[in-house]
């Protein structure tokens, strides 16, 4: 003989409308909140993405370390440089050197003659170089001889600081190659009281 258990009527109330209508909203607000989240998550990892892109290959965000560019630029800074096709004479040109990213003021191209006097003023194609962003001058570490022409594919790079800068005048740095250039400086970030271009 099989005994059968008998199935006890549920006790508990049924639940009224309005109880039901209060669970389906928060039902409902529960799946809102997490599309709303998976949504904005995936859009602030995409705007990473794309600030991370923009920096490292078009505006590279840069830190000044040393004294070599004072007074335009001085240690601790911030600057932002752009990436450029063409380069003028005067530009603050940022390049790799010894797996470092360097910051110079371009002051010769290919081709152009560059003599230094014994006073720090520098000449190209036998012209003074007007230079309003020096506060000294100096011939500094200078092993060339001159006057000495700018290679092909080359520039002539010196730092505003130019009792202390180790620069194109020195063999061991010597000119940069177009292949080493990152950009050129356009704007100081910080310290915010300096904010704006760059000369």
């Amino acid at each position: 003989m099989i005994r059968t258990r008998k199935m006890e009527p549920d006790s508990r109330p049924l639940p009224t409308i309005q109880q039901l209508e209060t669970e389906l909203r928060r039902v409902r607000y529960r799946r809102r909140f997490r599309n709303v989240f998976r949504s904005t998550v995936f859009t602030l990892i995409t705007v990473a993405a794309i600030a991370v892109l923009v920096a490292t290959l078009w505006l590279p965000v840069l830190k000044i370390y040393g004294s070599s560019m004072t007074p335009t630029l001085e240690n601790g800074q911030i600057v932002i440089s752009v990436k450029s096709g063409s380069y003028e004479t005067g530009d603050l040109v940022v390049f790799r050197y010894n797996n470092k990213v360097l910051v110079k003021r371009l002051i010769a191209q290919a081709g152009d003659w560059v003599n230094i006097d014994k006073d720090g003023t520098v000449y190209v194609n036998d012209i003074p170089l007007d230079e309003p962003y020096l506060t000294e001058k100096a011939l500094g570490e200078c092993d060339l001889e001159l006057p000495y022409q700018v290679p092909e594919s080359r520039l002539f790079v010196m730092g505003d600081h130019r009792s202390v800068s180790v620069d194109s005048r020195s063999t061991a740095v010597g000119c940069v190659a177009e292949e080493q250039l990152v950009g050129i400086i356009v704007l100081r970030v910080w310290p915010l009281d300096q904010f704006g271009g760059v000369n």
